[in-house]
C-alpha cells in the first residue's frame, strides 16, 4: 500500500518534533535568555520543506523555580510547542506538552485544504 498524503504530512510533523527536541535539549537556558533561544528554535525548524509555523514557548517561571547556578538546560518540561505542517495541501497542526510527566508529542488536528 503506498502511503498516503496525510500519512506523509503525518511523518512530516514527526521529523519536525524529532529534529527540534533533539536538537535543541541540553542547551543551556535561563529566563533572560529564552526568548532569544525561542525565535533560534522557531526559526531552525522553520527552515524545513512543508513547515508552515512554529510556536516555541519556553516556560520561564518554571526556569524560575529549578535554576541554581544562573542557568539550567532545555527539556521537554520547560517547552510547550506547536509545529503546522502544510504537505501538498493537508495541513497537520502538532502539539507538545507535558503529560503525566512526560513531554507528549501528539497530532492535534489533520485537515485536507
Amino acid at each position: 500500500m503506498e502511503p498516503t498524503t496525510r500519512d506523509a504530512a503525518c511523518f512530516e510533523a514527526g521529523i519536525k518534533f524529532g529534529a527540534l527536541y533533539h536538537q535543541f535539549a541540553g542547551t543551556p537556558v535561563s529566563p533572560e535568555s529564552a526568548d532569544s533561544l525561542e525565535r533560534a528554535i522557531e526559526e531552525s525548524i522553520e527552515n524545513q520543506p512543508s513547515c508552515e509555523s512554529v510556536e516555541v514557548d519556553i516556560l520561564t517561571d518554571k526556569l524560575e523555580d529549578e535554576i541554581e547556578h544562573g542557568y539550567t538546560e532545555l527539556t521537554g518540561r520547560y517547552m510547550e510547542v506547536e509545529i503546522v505542517i502544510d504537505h501538498e495541501g493537508t495541513e497537520v497542526v502538532t502539539k507538545m506538552e507535558m503529560e503525566d510527566g512526560y513531554p507528549l508529542m501528539k497530532i492535534e488536528s489533520v485537515r485536507k485544504e
